[in-house]
């Protein structure tokens, strides 16, 4: 996996299908072509607007370094559309919401453009720098990055336990949990930054280089100095 040389390496949580937050977030971060941009995965499903926002990662593909990683949700639909058998049932954990984005205008359903599909297909489950690691959920903190299981880096919550700092000396920033008080969850060596865009919380930027954050709501406000956004501790 490459190391990014990149003047700004930001991340972004997790956007379940908030199109109108993911463009406002791109709108303030107004990336360089000299940026690397991480999405940490579950861009689809829950939310009303998955089609869109996979159309605006279409479209930050020319602006900048984009980089996508696969969340959970991502796997579930791509098993859901290869016939793959799992756990949990697509459709009703996040799926339909999905599948209606898809609707047009005429009120019929459309099947996923085949382009969107492979673009997906070509994320990755991890991404690194320098300084820090990249994934969705979580990390097992003996392994080397490249050993990783998908399961792990996928699926595994921070409910169930944080880990300890990773064999690298990296720092993680990851999703997956999402944090409905709305804060970041900073504990040094791991910093999430899902905070609940698509249940009511916001979507998280955060660049790695200079701690500077950014966050907006599902409608694509930005969150004032009047609330109680905290900076990100150095990381």
């Amino acid at each position: 996996m490459p190391n990014s040389s990149a003047q700004r390496v930001i991340a972004i949580g997790d956007v379940h299908g908030c199109a109108p937050a993911l463009r406002a977030i791109v709108r303030l971060i107004e990336p360089k072509a000299d940026d690397t941009l991480i999405m940490l995965g579950d861009c689809v499903d829950r939310g009303p607007a998955s089609r869109q926002v996979i159309e605006e990662l279409f479209e930050l593909r020319d602006r900048c370094h984009l980089v996508a990683l696969l969340g959970n949700h991502e796997e579930m639909m791509l098993n859901f559309l290869d016939g793959k058998p799992q756990p949990d049932d697509w459709l009703q954990v996040g799926g339909a919401a999905t599948v209606e984005s898809y609707r047009g205008y005429d009120g019929k359903l459309k099947p996923i453009p085949e382009d969107q599909v492979e673009f997906i297909r070509s994320w990755g489950d991890y991404f690194e720098t320098p300084s820090h690691f990249f994934a969705h959920g979580s990390y097992d903190p003996d392994q080397p990055l490249a050993r990783q299981h998908w399961q792990t880096m996928r699926w595994q919550s921070l409910k169930f336990g944080i880990p300890e700092a990773h064999v690298s000396g990296k720092t993680a920033v990851v999703g997956h949990t999402s944090q409905k008080s709305g804060e970041i969850l900073n504990v040094g060596h791991l910093v999430c930054i899902d905070t609940f865009c698509w249940g009511g919380g916001w979507l998280t930027a955060l660049d790695t280089v200079s701690g500077e954050i950014w966050q907006v709501d599902r409608e694509g406000s930005r969150r004032s100095d009047k609330e109680t956004l905290q900076p990100a501790k150095p990381l």
